[in-house]
């Protein structure tokens, strides 16, 4: 049951990185920088996958563990 804190803390600093990008995307989209917006909103869209990436990986070690106990 117990939880690799690396991958805690890998998705921690996921979700802050999603809502630094969500601010500045609402921020550039207020001052009609589109270019900046569209890359704000791309930036989310990557960290989405990496997130699951972690959190699947995550969740194999955990059954691994829970084989050898």
């Amino acid at each position: 049951m117990k939880r690799e804190y690396i991958s805690v803390a890998i998705l921690c600093a996921i979700l802050m990185l999603n809502i630094i990008f969500t601010q500045y995307m609402v921020h550039q989209y207020f001052y009609e920088h589109y270019a900046n917006t569209i890359i704000s909103g791309a930036m989310n869209i990557l960290l989405f996958p990496a997130a699951i990436f972690v959190y699947k990986r995550d969740q194999k070690m955990q059954k691994g563990m829970k084989s050898h106990e």
